[in-house]
């Protein structure tokens, strides 16, 4: 057997903080350089070392604190307990960089000018002009250098916090919303069946016809379960498809009429929601009339919203919230729009009681 062979090639790229330490000591050092070169009068190859040299010492300083934070784990500790570690370890820093600027500049004395007299001047006769300004340079880029890379930690520490925030926010919300589905689901199917029954004993052949829509019925409702919004025209298979079922229990006692703006049957919304407000129209008013009625649906845009209304023959009981399927619904609407949606079941004249969703047809920026 041939062995495959791997074709993945790795890549190694520089992480972020080493281009940070890279770029930021070595535009530093850049001043250095020119002091070395114009004022100090260095020449050009002395002033390269000695650039390099001054590079390399400020990496290998802050690096070597990195190395120990990482491994005493200050950048989980809280602000007061780390400035209580930064201090100490600031001045700590500042005087090894003082002394391996100060060796530094020894060693080229020494060695490149062969100027014992000066390297005894540099440490014994001018302390106060050569070791303190180097002190303060030190204290003052370490300083900022300890700064900024706590500040990074701390804020990439809030952003990892809030990432994780609003991922367990988005796994409650789905979480939710299979809940909810997964209550509507069983509520129209006990409803469906609850029309069959009816039918086994008056209509058998009737019957089976109830079953096979049933059964399409469901097909679509769960082919459309994983799915949070489905398009108009989908919602509108199922209404149909509910009403034919209804029908045959209601015969002439039920009537659909529609006015819709086909122009909207590509924008989704929650899933079997028209088909609860069908349902509950013919509930509790097509069901309570001898007569029965006519279920007017419309779905009309208005400004950037979709309206959608069932209205149906009744009087609206104000004592009754509107059962589970009206409930549930409500709180969908809230948690997949955020608030932007609306829901209302309100009494007009001539006895006629009106459900009306409201959609927002753009949802953070984006098409619905």
């Amino acid at each position: 057997m041939y062995r495959k062979k791997n074709t993945n090639t790795s890549h190694t790229s520089i992480s972020l903080y080493w281009k940070c330490q890279l770029i930021g000591w070595g535009l530093i050092s850049l001043f250095w350089f020119y002091i070395a070169l114009f004022r100090d009068n260095f020449q050009l190859s002395h002033a390269i070392i000695n650039y390099f040299f001054d590079v390399a010492i400020c990496i290998a300083i802050t690096h070597a604190y990195r190395t120990l934070a990482i491994q005493r784990k200050w950048n989980e500790l809280g602000i007061k307990k780390l400035i209580w570690k930064v201090i100490p370890a600031l001045l700590s820093l500042s005087v090894v960089f003082m002394v391996l600027m100060n060796l530094k500049t020894a060693a080229y004395i020494y060695f490149v000018n062969s100027q014992s007299d000066s390297l005894s001047k540099l440490f014994v006769w001018n302390p106060l002009f050569v070791w303190n300004p180097v002190l303060i340079t030190g204290l003052r880029h370490m300083t900022i250098w300890l700064l900024a890379y706590h500040l990074y930690h701390y804020y990439q520490k809030e952003v990892d916090t809030t990432r994780e925030i609003a991922q367990l926010s988005i796994i409650a919300k789905q979480a939710q919303l299979d809940n909810l589905s997964a209550q509507l689901n069983p509520h129209f199917l006990f409803n469906s069946l609850n029309s069959i029954k009816s039918l086994v004993i008056e209509s058998p052949d009737a019957a089976r016809r109830a079953i096979d829509l049933l059964s399409d019925l469901l097909r679509s409702s769960l082919y459309e379960k994983d799915k949070d919004l489905i398009p108009i025209k989908n919602e509108l298979a199922l209404v149909y498809d509910y009403i034919e079922l209804e029908k045959m229990r209601f015969e002439e006692r039920l009537q659909l009429k529609t006015d819709i703006d086909e122009s909207l049957l590509e924008y989704k919304i929650p899933a079997l929601s028209i088909q609860l407000l069908v349902e509950n129209a013919i509930k509790h008013g097509i069901d309570l009339k001898v007569d029965g009625g006519v279920i007017l649906l419309k779905i009309k845009r208005k400004d950037c919203h979709i309206h959608i209304t069932v209205e149906n023959p009744g009087v609206l009981n104000e004592n009754k919230s509107g059962g589970l399927g009206l409930e549930n619904l409500k709180k969908r609407l809230e948690i997949q729009y955020k608030g932007t949606a609306g829901f209302s079941l309100t009494q007009h004249e001539n006895n006629q009681v009106c459900a009306t969703i409201i959609i927002p047809m753009h949802i953070d920026n984006e098409e619905i």
